[in-house]
């Protein structure tokens, strides 16, 4: 197994006056399986790309094979790979009973003690796919803006690689450390019991919920954030692209219901688009800024 750690910088740009909002993701990126061969995936490459179409300083902390290229899809951001002898793969068939995922490889474990601790950062995004991030990095930046996308939490499987739910064991440790946690309701099987749960653990809880928004949960109240609903040609990354939408704004503003409006506004452009083109335009990022 390779345990050399490279470390992947690509070029750095600037369009604005003074210091850029720093943002980290850490997580996998991944192959994503599709009929013409793979394309690249994960939370981390459509939030860090979502990150710096606003403007931002972006960081990914990552792991995959050494010889991956990832500068193709993350011109302008800077990756820290401790590399693998795999990169975390997927494959997502649809059917009429619903997506049937199968996970084909998992890159290394994201451990802070594999990582350089010297990364200073505004917001960090701690976005496992395939439980690779250890909530131990909730610890590890005093001062930033803490944002939590536990998908990759709530995932298992067997030897298969067939991918089912399980419960989060590690919840009432992370949601009460964690700035912002933010999920889709598919995530909990729609389950609302679990939804208002979490929301008595978490700091701010952030549900989305397709064509009808998102719903906040602060402090034991909920805020719904209705959205314009728009025909989906894919909604692939949309989650994703929400997340670093809603956590950019909200270290902007601190206010959670302006950034979810910013958010859903966005995430709603990015479902126009196929893969990695749904990231907004600048043009679309203006026009969001007014909502």
């Amino acid at each position: 197994m390779a345990n050399d750690r490279v470390y992947l910088h690509f070029c750095h740009w600037s369009f604005l006056i003074g210091r850029r909002m720093r943002y980290l993701a850490i997580g996998h990126i991944s192959k994503d399986i599709i009929p013409t061969g793979w394309t690249f995936g994960g939370t981390v490459t459509y939030a860090s790309r979502m990150a710096h179409a606003l403007g931002c300083d972006v960081h990914i902390l990552t792991s995959t094979e050494l010889d991956l290229d990832v500068s193709p899809v993350l011109h302008g951001i800077d990756v820290v790979c401790f590399t693998s002898d795999r990169t975390t793969t997927f494959e997502n068939i649809y059917t009429d009973q619903g997506r049937k995922q199968t996970l084909h490889a998992v890159a290394e474990r994201l451990t802070p003690d594999r990582f350089p601790a010297a990364i200073q950062t505004d917001i960090v995004h701690l976005a496992p796919i395939a439980q690779e991030v250890d909530p131990g990095w909730l610890a590890c930046f005093p001062g930033a803006l803490i944002g939590v996308t536990p998908q990759g939490w709530l995932r298992q499987w067997d030897t298969a690689g067939h991918v089912s739910p399980i419960e989060w064991a590690q919840a009432a440790e992370v949601l009460p450390r964690a700035d912002a946690t933010i999920l889709s309701i598919e995530d909990v099987g729609n389950d609302e019991a679990i939804v208002q749960q979490w929301a008595t653990l978490a700091k701010l809880l952030i549900v989305t919920r397709g064509p009808l928004g998102c719903t906040i949960y602060r402090r034991g109240l909920a805020i719904e954030a209705p959205t314009h609903p728009r025909e989906p040609v894919d909604a692939t990354g949309a989650g994703d692209i929400f997340a670093a939408s809603f956590l950019v704004r909200l270290r902007q503003t601190g206010d959670p219901l302006a950034a979810a409006h910013f958010a859903n506004a966005l995430a709603g452009y990015s479902i126009l688009r196929r893969g990695l083109a749904s990231i907004p335009t600048i043009t679309e990022i203006d026009e969001c800024l007014t909502v």
